[in-house]
């Protein structure tokens, strides 16, 4: 009777301890220049604020930072690739941008530098999301011409949003369908002499 209690208590103990199974937090890092760091719209308002706060709406334990720097160009994002995307991120999201071009740069190098920097976090075993619309929707500017409105960072995030959300669903149900474990097993009561 002994044993039997000890061994309830233990599994009592250990499972109170254990608490809920928690999915692990998906981090992402949004790289890019001053679109991506929320130039003209706030960094509240920028598509990786709003797309940690979709994402969470939708049930995603998500943490999105924000590695955007203003006037950067993509071998810039190349140089400081590792600096800004720790061990442990899951997702990259890589936008460009059209700075290369602008300070005289070329469409090949761009395109090589995207194309290191892909090779080298999925070498990591990092997913990484390109976005880089050509040509880019004329309503998604400020007056500026070149820095996204706050509409557009919205949009960018709910199309962003809809891609993790989709590929996060095949693992949550895998986990949700995933059997249960077995109750730990039980003493039986000792022998009576």
């Amino acid at each position: 009777m002994v044993l039997r209690l000890c061994a309830g208590v233990i599994a009592a103990v250990l499972a109170l301890a254990a608490g809920p199974l928690q999915a692990r937090q998906l981090n992402i890092v949004a790289i890019g220049a001053s679109n991506t760091s929320g130039l003209g719209v706030g960094e509240q308002n920028a598509y990786p604020a709003v797309l940690e706060r979709l994402l969470r709406q939708k049930g995603i334990d998500a943490h999105v930072t924000n590695a955007g720097v203003w006037g950067d160009v993509t071998a810039g994002m190349r140089n400081r690739l590792d600096a800004v995307v720790p061990k442990g991120t899951d997702i990259v999201i890589l936008q460009p941008g059209g700075n290369d071009l602008r300070f005289f740069g070329n469409k090949e190098a761009r395109s090589a530098n995207i194309a290191a920097m892909v090779q080298h976090l999925h070498a990591r075993g990092i997913r990484v999301i390109v976005y880089d619309p050509d040509p880019v929707p004329r309503d998604f500017y400020q007056w500026d011409g070149i820095h996204f409105n706050a509409a557009a960072h919205a949009k960018i995030a709910a199309t962003l949003a809809a891609q993790i959300a989709a590929a996060a669903k095949p693992a949550t149900a895998a986990q949700s369908s995933a059997p249960s474990p077995e109750p730990p097993p039980t003493a039986a009561p000792p022998a009576k002499p």
